[in-house]
């Protein structure tokens, strides 16, 4: 008989809906001995946050098929763990979409009409309508930061509710911000125009503390902040500072950079000006029924031989396939890393080239890897290879797929990606040596032979004498080591390609210091 373990409280619905296909073990609040201990004779896992599926447990899941997350985020699953191993993991990102929007909708009201304070004075035994005598959202601009499905969602309640919208998100076209009647800006621009501020973007390490004090000053001093998104986009001290120091008219928080929010965290000493919640963005009762539905549906269908929609590993291939693509995903994921860096802007079209021997290998895992690494710098863990395309799509990306079988320029063949956005078009080509060595060979023409690091510094300048050191100079003085260094270039004394690999990131002060010497046209700090 098939079995599955539910290690989390899960809605009675999805229970239910297991249970037609499986015998239904309940049992939560499993210690991790406990359950490595009985893992083995079950086929399925659900869980949700609660339970920690590490590579230990995984191991020892002999007849484990799939391991359901009833909500979005897999951080507690050992996903390479299960790859290896050939066990899908799912979640389900859409399930506390709407959820998730409505909340920031609320507490954008709460803000506008005061409604926690004017109900504190109101049972406390006042009657004080002169107090707060609020704002309307109507005709007001609201910049929604994350164009994503709540990001959206969020957009078109607004525009009903008669407010204009402006939103930034690097990985939305125009063509596809026309089609949700939103007005796209910089990030800077959105700031300074904007009554209201909606932020709905992953944490990473290009979104970390986002807002900050600088970008607070930026707003009107009538404006609010919304963020139910993540913890850690805000400084949480600066906006405390700009909330009682008038900077900015109010804020209102869901999430938090430390959950449960610290006593002594600066916040909770603001005043009535900024509302607080306790993350409840998911918490309604449609959102959790919603979820339980989504992964039980999606256990109930790998049990019977049917595929995922929401798998986040890679979907239909087997662990030898996988083996064998490991190091083509790898550099795919790479270049889509890479090439998203140096664009630095929207992205309309991408091309993936499978050249030479690349061109016999399955291209859509090549090029869904090459969609996830594009997308990640914005969208961080949120990115998977079975969201990639959607999400591309999305954003309004077109993607090419070519097979050049003739190209003959490794003897293991390469992979080629063109992006064309707001910035024009750039090129980058990879490819995989022996051992799976991976290696950058072409930038925008120019030919390298580099191997990705984690932390890189391209730059373009005329070949002249005297550049090379210019920059180690300047990069010295700043501490920052170089622990590899290649130039390219296609004629003597014309345009050329530096390619640094650093054993720290660029810092911004840096960056301008390196684009003010003589001789440098532009530079790109990337991390890997």
């Amino acid at each position: 008989m098939t079995k599955v373990l539910v290690s989390d409280p899960i809605d009675q619905t999805g229970i239910d809906i297991l249970a037609q296909v499986a015998e239904v073990d309940v049992r939560t609040g499993l210690p991790p001995d406990q359950l490595k201990a009985i893992i083995g004779d079950y086929d399925a896992l659900m869980i949700r946050s609660g339970t920690q599926v590490t590579a230990e447990i995984i191991e020892a899941a002999s007849k484990l098929r799939i391991i359901g997350r009833a909500g979005v985020g897999v951080d507690n699953v050992d996903v390479p763990a299960a790859t290896r191993r050939g066990v899908i993991v799912v979640n389900s990102p859409e399930g506390n979409t709407i959820a998730a929007a409505e909340q920031a909708l609320a507490l954008m009201l709460a803000l506008s009409r005061h409604v926690p304070q004017a109900h504190a004075s109101t049972i406390a035994g006042g009657w004080d309508r002169k107090t707060y005598v609020g704002n309307e959202l109507y005709k007001k601009k609201l910049g929604v930061v994350g164009l994503g499905k709540i990001g959206s969602h969020v957009a078109r309640v607004a525009k009903a509710l008669g407010m204009e919208v402006l939103a930034y998100d690097p990985f939305i076209s125009v063509e596809r911000a026309q089609q949700i009647q939103v007005r796209l800006l910089p990030l800077p621009e959105l700031f300074a125009e904007a009554d209201y501020i909606t932020l709905h973007l992953p944490r990473t390490p290009d979104t970390e503390n986002l807002v900050n004090a600088a970008l607070l000053r930026t707003m009107k001093p009538t404006a609010r902040l919304v963020n139910c998104a993540r913890g850690g986009i805000v400084d949480e001290a600066a906006l405390a500072e700009a909330v009682k120091t008038g900077v900015i008219a109010g804020a209102a928080l869901d999430v938090y950079a430390k959950e449960p929010l610290e006593p002594d965290s600066p916040l909770r000493s603001v005043g009535e000006r900024l509302i607080l919640t306790p993350h409840l963005g998911a918490s309604t009762e449609e959102a959790q029924e919603n979820v339980a539905i989504d992964v039980a549906e999606q256990i109930r269908d790998v049990l019977q031989g049917l595929p995922a929609r929401s798998a986040v590993n890679i979907p239909g291939l087997n662990a030898e396939v996988m083996e064998r693509l490991k190091p083509h995903l790898q550099l795919a994921e790479t270049l889509g890393q890479l090439i998203s860096q140096l664009a630095g802007g929207q992205i309309s079209e991408l091309e993936v080239r499978l050249q030479g021997e690349f061109a016999s290998h399955p291209a859509q895992p090549l090029v869904i890897a090459a969609l996830k690494g594009l997308l990640s710098t914005a969208l961080g863990d949120s990115i998977n290879y079975v969201n990639a395309a959607l999400e591309a799509k999305e954003r309004g990306i077109h993607v090419l797929e070519v097979k050049d079988e003739a190209s003959r320029d490794f003897a293991g063949g390469s992979l080629q990606l063109s992006a064309r956005g707001a910035s024009g078009q750039h090129t980058v080509t990879g490819a995989v040596f022996a051992d799976g060595d991976l290696r950058i060979t072409t930038i925008d023409a120019f030919p390298v032979n580099v191997a990705p690091s984690d932390h890189m510094l391209f730059t373009r300048h005329r070949d002249v004498p005297g550049i090379i050191g210019k920059l180690g100079s300047v990069l010295g003085e700043h501490n920052v080591n170089i622990a590899a260094m290649q130039v390219g270039r296609r004629i003597v004394r014309g345009d050329a390609l530096m390619v640094l690999s650093l054993d720290d990131p660029i810092p911004p002060s840096l960056l301008a210091s390196v684009v003010a010497i003589d001789g440098i046209q532009d530079a790109h700090p990337v991390t890997l």
